[in-house]
């Protein structure tokens, strides 16, 4: 049995008929920057998450540095980031010439609740990430930023879907920004992204930067890019959208079955919260001291498995830094994503908690 920790080929042959079709609408209908799916795809968002203003892109990189070039940051501004992330929540600050400070999370990876120490005169924006899918504890942090006249950035690229108190992940913020990469739960055939605000000078500002500054063609109001959302890429996310709520019960069913699976082992932490609304189970995150021989163990056995992340932020070249950054690091050293997709079959889950379990000597 040879089971990857993610085939994007395994697309249900229901749903690859459904993007065939839309791919020869788009093709037939000869628009292919801008249009009706353009539109739909940002209604369709806007109503299942409740935002006032969801405005696609080209990447969820981009998203990020849209955001805070809508804010105005720049050279001479700080920005919070949380130690342990993708490296595009630290390098969009570079890009905008300002800096970023970065702060230890808990042992979910998540920003640490004590960030308020890094606040400077300099500071300017605090950016939570929800890690792995599952959200930051979003109202104490936006009252915090808020008494300290800081902005909000949501990096919600991992975290479509979930909603906190009934709000969703993205919508707390000044501007939350989303990912449509193909190995997200929401993905794409390829690379698109969004910024979410419920402020409609922000996304005037955001919907200008992101198309050469222009409020309407060769109007040219401010310095932007052109960051827009491939036409075919918005019709496609139409139709995955369309399964989302299915593929996340699928989701949350597996992750029930590890954490069923794997309670009780000593010295193997699970993730918390998984099945509650505010996580929505993109990553299945466990961590062990013997991380890599469990990792090796597995891959005897075929069974893919990935690291998100294996270094963390400040000890990277580009971003090189010191601070307390225990929690991080030790998640970086320990932490190993087992398979969570819905394309998962029963016997593969099975034969992964079965090997995991012999791992442990468990079996």
């Amino acid at each position: 049995m040879n089971i990857p920790f993610l085939d994007l080929g395994r697309l249900e042959e229901n749903l690859k008929e459904r993007l065939k079709n839309r791919f020869s609408e788009v093709l037939e209908a000869g628009v292919f920057s801008g249009g009706k799916e353009v539109v739909q795809f940002e209604r369709s968002v806007s109503s299942f998450l409740n935002s006032s203003f969801s405005i696609p892109c080209a990447n969820g990189t981009d998203a990020l540095e849209l955001a805070l070039r809508a804010l105005k940051i720049g050279p001479g501004d700080e920005v919070i980031v949380p130690a342990m992330t993708w490296v595009s929540t630290a390098e969009v600050v570079v890009l905008v010439g300002a800096k970023p400070i970065f702060w230890d999370t808990d042992e979910e990876g998540l920003l640490r609740s004590d960030w308020e120490k890094a606040v400077t005169a300099k500071t300017k924006v605090v950016m939570p990430v929800h890690l792995y899918g599952k959200m930051v504890d979003m109202e104490n942090l936006t009252k915090k930023a808020e008494s300290l006249g800081l902005f909000v950035i949501e990096d919600a690229a991992q975290a479509f879907g979930a909603f906190q108190d009934g709000k969703a992940a993205g919508t707390w913020s000044d501007v939350g920004c989303l990912s449509f990469y193909p190995t997200k739960n929401l993905g794409a055939l390829g690379e698109a992204g969004m910024c979410l605000t419920q402020n409609s000078q922000l996304s005037t500002q955001i919907r200008m930067l992101l198309n050469h500054g222009q409020p309407v063609r060769d109007q040219h109001e401010l310095v932007g890019r052109n960051s827009r959302i491939d036409t075919i890429q918005a019709a496609f996310l139409n139709v995955i959208l369309e399964d989302f709520e299915t593929n996340q019960q699928k989701r949350k069913a597996i992750a029930a079955q590890y954490l069923d699976s794997f309670s009780g082992i000593e010295g193997l932490r699970l993730p918390t919260g998984i099945l509650d609304s505010d996580h929505n189970a993109h990553l299945f995150v466990i961590q062990n001291e013997r991380r890599d021989e469990l990792k090796a163990f597995l891959a005897e056995k075929s069974i893919g498995t990935a690291i998100h992340y294996p270094m963390i932020l400040p000890d990277m070249l580009p971003f090189r830094s010191v601070g307390d950054f225990e929690n991080a690091r030790k998640l970086a050293e320990t932490g190993l994503s087992l398979p969570l997709n819905p394309y998962l079959k029963t016997e593969e889950l099975d034969f992964i908690c079965k090997s995991v379990l012999e791992f442990f000597g468990r079996g």
